[in-house]
């Protein structure tokens, strides 16, 4: 009796309170909820496409409520932290502050600044509509010590401010403007969102700046029972495919996209399409820059407590606007290209997640980059661009509590990410939208991460990476193109036929990362990060070392 009551009154103030904005990548929930996901609490995280709403994450800490008696205390503990956050049914004065404005019945004193309540500068909160604004700030201070001693210092400031209007239409919209002092070679090692800043890289101002906007409206209905239907456009950071490294749809490490995207899920069954937008590589001239586009569709079978697997195929092409061809969910990209005469970038992937295990997730991902049906026998033909990824996420080990490990496996064979036009190149802004290892490479990935309590998160990171790289002489000219570069692609009668993986300029690289990350006070971090990266030149016998340690303070208010 009392756990119906408990859904009835969760169920009923979903709807009055229903909160459609997605929650931000970069937030700790998502990594509580695969931590829960794993352990066999929840499903449907759907970290294929991992930007949930907040009306998604609220129901998914509902599930977790009713199973609190199998959480340790730390789990408890974070799960009392996000409730207090995404059950705004349950915000009150209690837990919940602003300094602005007394309407909502949240706590008003300034001393809240340092207390474990969250806060906002300004909240509005009614059924038909809500408004939250955040004032948002970073300092960050990094320093090398190999090969040299160096150290930037950005800092900047912003807001966001984000609710839902008409208990279905969510908005968010964020800026952040910094700055950096210090070197500005190194404050890319520091920042890597600067290597595709437009103001950072332009630098024709007195001082090194750069800013950093999203906004978004996403729109959700559920038409019918077990039915969902979601549609949104603007742009946020985003990520698809599996992987827990890198991934090879889109890792997000690289410039934001906007984008146009259909989310439809009934049952088992799930599907989305998306098309974005994007930039070529940076150019002084601006006449020689362009824009490009990135086109996916994905079908997905869900079985709860089994399995999960999907297809999915996407299409990058440039040099025209958005073609009507490739905006149609219900058809299949490569033909769809052949019939428009074969001028595109189109790759296919099969991947799958497990969910029998309790505590223990598998998951694989083979990409193929273009030729899909030809030659697959014939592994080191330059044509056959495949990769795969394998990996598995073991929660609780050896009974272990609040302890995760990850072993992860990837190999990208050479010319994948690559196409005949260069502007059609896998890549954003001169970065890989993919798997940021790039072709012709492979790694392992060993990962471990343990939560001291609800508020300080340890976190280890292994990488041994091997890479072939294309062969150049002393005046950059190209003498061997082993297909080690996304910006390169495979030379009719110039290049062999056959390529080795691995082939061309051999480079092995382990990387170590050891970070700390702690909260003392609610949405204030503290995160320290120490990486090494130690680079061998096995063909030209040379070794390298890059080390630096990196302070980071956030907050919101």
């Amino acid at each position: 009796m009392k756990k119906s009551i408990s859904i009835l009154f969760l169920i009923l103030f979903t709807t009055i309170y229903a909160q459609h904005e997605n929650v931000p990548l970069d937030n700790d929930v998502y990594l509580f909820l695969k931590e829960m996901k794993v352990k066999g609490l929840i499903s449907g995280i759907h970290d294929d496409s991992p930007n949930m709403s907040r009306f998604e994450v609220k129901k998914l800490l509902g599930t977790i409520r009713e199973n609190q008696s199998v959480l340790s205390n730390t789990e408890q503990g974070l799960l009392k932290k996000f409730s207090d956050e995404f059950c705004d049914e349950e915000a009150d004065s209690s837990n919940t502050a602003q300094f602005f404005g007394d309407e909502t019945g949240f706590s008003n004193s300034f001393s809240d600044l340092v207390s474990g309540k969250n806060r906002y500068m300004y909240a509005y909160r009614e059924p038909e509509a809500s408004f939250y604004l955040n004032v948002l700030g970073r300092f960050s201070f990094g320093q090398t010590f190999e090969p040299s001693k160096n150290n930037s210092t950005l800092y900047d400031i912003g807001f966001r401010f984000r609710g839902t209007v008409f208990n279905h239409l969510g908005y968010s919209l964020s800026l952040q403007k910094g700055g950096v002092s210090g070197s500005q070679t190194y404050a890319v090692l520091f920042e890597p969102r600067l290597k595709y800043n437009f103001k950072f890289i332009e630098a024709i101002e007195n001082i090194g700046n750069y800013d950093f906007a999203e906004g978004y409206l996403r729109y959700y209905v559920e038409p019918a029972k077990d039915m969902r239907l979601a549609l949104q456009l603007g742009r946020e950071k985003l990520k698809f495919g599996y992987g827990y490294g890198s991934k090879f749809v889109i890792s997000g490490d690289h410039t934001l996209m906007d984008f146009f995207r259909l989310n439809f899920d009934y049952g088992v069954f799930s599907f989305t399409s998306l098309t974005a937008s994007t930039v070529g590589t940076f150019n002084v001239n601006r006449d020689l820059n362009y824009t490009k586009y990135l086109a996916i569709n994905r079908f997905k079978l869900n079985f709860p407590k089994l399995i999960e697997f999907g297809i999915g195929e996407n299409i990058i092409y440039s040099g025209r606007g958005i073609d009507l061809a490739y905006l149609n969910p219900m058809i299949f990209y490569k033909f769809v290209e052949m019939s428009l005469q074969d001028r595109d970038n189109g790759s296919v992937w099969l991947d799958f997640q497990t969910h029998f295990l309790k505590n223990i997730e598998i998951s694989g991902t083979f990409f193929l980059d273009e030729n899909i049906l030809s030659h697959l026998q014939e592994m080191n033909l330059f044509s056959n661009k495949t990769a795969y990824q394998m990996g598995v996420y073991w929660y609780s080990p050896f009974s272990i509590s609040d302890l995760s490990l990850v072993a992860e496996y990837t190999k990208i064979r050479p010319y994948v990410y690559t196409h005949t036009n260069e502007k059609n190149s896998y890549t954003t802004y001169g970065e890989l939208i993919g798997h940021n290892i790039g072709p012709n490479s492979d790694e392992i990935l060993l990962s471990a991460a343990y939560n001291i309590n609800d508020w300080i998160r340890l976190k280890c990171n292994y990488q041994y990476i091997r890479s072939g790289e294309n062969i150049y002489d002393s005046e950059n000219r190209l003498v061997f193109n082993a297909g080690g570069d996304a910006f390169v692609p495979y030379r009719m009668d110039i290049d062999p036929e056959y390529i080795d993986f691995l082939d061309g300029e051999r480079v092995n690289q382990n990387i170590f990362t050891a970070s700390i990350k702690a909260e003392p006070m609610r949405k204030f971090y503290l995160n320290v990060t120490y990486k090494l990266i130690s680079q061998n030149n096995i063909s030209r016998n040379t070794d390298s070392k890059t080390s630096y340690v990196l302070f980071t303070t956030n907050f919101e208010l």
